[in-house]
């Protein structure tokens, strides 16, 4: 008896292949350079973890409300009116453990079979397994570099069909690292349709301003977290922001399928939101600096970059100089020279031809990771 299609067809997330190979090697007694993973190398701050200790030293170890705790849900609301100027009910809040069960419950609750959301092509390889999961159908529309991998409103609307029922942007996004401008942001506002705005790595942003969706339209659902900006990726502590019309199907639907979010982590959460912009900014200076670092190296060993980032932690890089098949091109670096990157075929067909480089690593990690490559790149003759 076979699994589910809804698994047995879902893709495997590339990124995790290449990590997991490079694992082995390591298992073996290789040393390996990981550019490929987008995790945060910098430990949680210390008011986080502090918080966490008294939370369990007073026992607070029990469930929450099933929407997350009051004085979380708060914060969180007091947060994007400070960012952006926007009042958001708290409410319209639901304390989730990771952005990744925040994004189940929304297409939970968007999506029929058959209902359709507009993605741009590359866009974070999870999306599209996250929409099939629910029997939705994710529609790619193509962005280039040469436009700062924008979805522009005109492309949007030429996909529009009476099933769509979304279309979801992320920015800073990943793979690309780029921002979505004001304009740009108001354009898709402007279409009507809801808008699900992935804004995961607000804060890590080095030149402009990031833009929550929540300044443009009321008709969105926000996806955010605590992972990238505050170094707690195993912390697993996201929120997502609904319509109000959709709050108690989503809180039934929480119910069910997590009962809540951990509480120890949701106390955590509240000091980084309201004791750690210190520690944010350190970080933020940090990435900068390897950000800059990185862009100059990989133009040195010859990678395309058409459009620079100027947000999360990723660097998407043509390498079509090289290989037309990013996924073997990935792991002949991985094999050759021991650095873990990863394929731009993950992130949908757009990306074939790109590599994404993540510099959420030591700068002396990724001068050595990038000098492997130069090496070995220097004793590969590029395609004909």
């Amino acid at each position: 008896m076979l699994p589910a299609c809804r698994t047995r067809e879902m893709s495997s997330f590339k990124v995790m292949d290449v990590l997991e190979a490079a694992q082995a090697m390591e298992a073996r007694g290789e040393h390996v350079v990981h550019l490929e993973i987008g995790e945060p190398d910098f430990d949680t701050p210390e008011p986080v973890k502090r918080a966490a200790i008294r939370a369990i030293e007073e026992g607070k170890t029990h469930y929450t409300h099933s929407l997350g705790l009051p004085e979380l849900r708060e914060a969180i609301a007091a947060d994007y009116l400070a960012r952006y100027g926007v009042d958001v009910d708290p409410a319209r809040i639901l304390v989730t453990s990771g952005t990744s069960p925040a994004m189940l419950l929304m297409f939970g609750a968007l999506l029929e079979a058959g209902d359709e959301v507009i993605v741009s092509d590359p866009c974070y390889a999870c999306y599209r397994n996250f929409i099939r999961f629910v029997d939705g159908v994710p529609v790619p529309v193509p962005v280039s570099a040469e436009d700062g991998f924008q979805l522009h409103a005109d492309a949007v609307a030429a996909r529009l069909t009476p099933r769509t029922r979304a279309v979801l942007v992320n920015s800073p996004a990943n793979p690309t690292g780029t921002l979505l401008s004001a304009g740009r942001m108001a354009g898709l506002a402007g279409l009507g349709t809801l808008i699900c705005s992935d804004e995961i790595y607000h804060g890590l942003v080095y030149e402009g301003r990031e833009h929550s969706i929540l300044e443009f339209t009321d008709k969105a659902f926000v996806l955010g977290g605590f992972s990238k900006l505050y170094a707690m990726t195993g912390w697993r502590l996201g929120w997502l922001v609904a319509p109000e019309p959709y709050m108690d199907c989503l809180r039934k639907a929480a119910q069910n399928l997590f009962i809540s979010a951990g509480s120890v982590a949701q106390w955590a959460g509240l000091a980084a939101l309201t004791q750690c912009a210190d520690d944010v900014e350190r970080m933020r200076r940090t990435y900068d600096e390897r950000r800059r670092f990185m862009i100059g190296r990989l133009r040195e060993i010859g990678f395309g970059l058409a459009c620079e980032p100027t947000g999360a932690f990723y660097v998407l890089a043509d390498a079509r100089r090289w290989t037309s098949d990013s996924l073997a091109f990935a792991f002949e670096i991985l094999a050759e020279a021991k650095v873990g990157v990863t394929p731009g075929s993950d992130f949908g067909p757009g990306g074939e031809g790109f590599i994404r480089f993540s510099y959420a690593n030591s700068i002396e990690n990724i001068a050595e990771g990038l000098s492997r490559v130069e090496r070995y790149l220097a004793s590969r003759p590029p395609r004909p």
